[in-house]
């Protein structure tokens, strides 16, 4: 049996370097071709995953849960209402006596400080389900998806039409690992934090006041709800911001002519992108949610396994 790997955790995208994405799409597409054809894959048999939401969750959960299953392995759901971590135990604590129990660990919650606490006291991995900062796991997925449907992404154009927010960061840091483009739009107010994101220059990344402009040429088009979980206080005014940039056909049409388009859902029809683009014949939104569960798995076998053969 082969050494464990060196214990890694994965809580933003800048966590892996370009040649192990490299690995992990390569893993995902083999992974993936084996659950359609249903054939068996479980390397993590007896590994346990322990998923800790205090955010909200459809598709972390589903293609966490499905996922460690299919991967042979078994899963423990916690909340912060079935648990002390809504309650008074110190995060650090809670890290220790978990991470203990179980063999890899997800967090879903807010601010990323808690997450990197958590880490720094787990003795197994610790996955980002999702942070108020960044969202990996999700433009995980999406780069798989448009490698599936255009090969690779290096030296093309991604449009991010809305808020500056835990996708937009993530979206940055992948643009300066894999050597792609950026092309981001959001209303004054909501922009990108540069600091936040933490990329070294601007050189992977151009803003444009104007959402058109920033979809010109661009190889992919994704944006994400005007009021991200957490921030709904914010709602009406947000609405009112962000009215330009719902993603429609003209955008659309001002990108590549075999333009994608993506959302990490749920999408609001109407708000920040029109029902003719999500459910138009350039959407590959419901290939990137399953893709959710083919890129986590990859995922979970690298963090647990390291590199595997063939």
């Amino acid at each position: 049996m082969s050494p464990a790997p060196a214990l890694r955790h994965y809580l933003q995208f800048s966590d892996f370097t370009a040649d192990e994405y490299a690995y992990v799409f390569a893993r995902a597409a083999l992974i993936k071709k084996k659950f359609k054809a249903y054939e068996k894959h479980q390397p993590l048999t007896d590994r346990t995953l322990a998923m800790i939401f205090e955010k909200a969750s459809t598709r972390t959960r589903v293609s966490f849960e499905a996922g460690m299953y299919q991967l042979g392995g078994s899963v423990v759901h916690l909340t912060t209402g079935d648990s002390q971590l809504g309650r008074a135990e110190p995060i650090e604590d809670s890290a220790k006596v978990i991470s203990r129990m179980v063999d890899l660990v997800m967090i879903r919650t807010y601010e990323q400080t808690k997450i990197e606490a958590f880490a720094a006291h787990s003795r197994v991995p610790v996955i980002n389900g999702l942070t108020n900062e960044f969202h990996p796991c999700q433009i995980l997925a999406d780069i798989f998806t448009y490698i599936e449907h255009r090969g690779s992404i290096k030296g093309r154009t991604v449009a991010w039409v809305g808020d500056g927010n835990n996708m937009a960061n993530t979206w940055l840091q992948a643009s300066e690992i894999l050597g792609f483009k950026v092309h981001v739009s959001t209303p004054s107010g909501y922009e990108v934090d540069q600091s936040i994101a933490g990329i070294r220059s601007a050189d992977s990344y151009q803003v444009f006041k104007d959402p058109m402009e920033a979809c010109r040429g661009a190889d992919l088009v994704t944006t994400d709800v005007w009021t991200s979980m957490g921030y709904e206080a914010e709602n009406e005014a947000r609405r009112a911001a962000f009215a330009d940039w719902c993603v429609d056909e003209e955008m659309m049409r001002a990108a590549q002519p075999d333009a994608l388009f993506m959302h990490c859902l749920p999408a609001h029809r109407g708000e920040e992108v029109q029902a003719e683009v999500i459910d138009g014949p350039q959407s590959v939104v419901w290939d990137e949610a399953e893709n959710r569960l083919h890129a986590q798995k990859a995922l979970m076998e690298f963090l647990l396994l390291g590199r595997q053969p063939g």
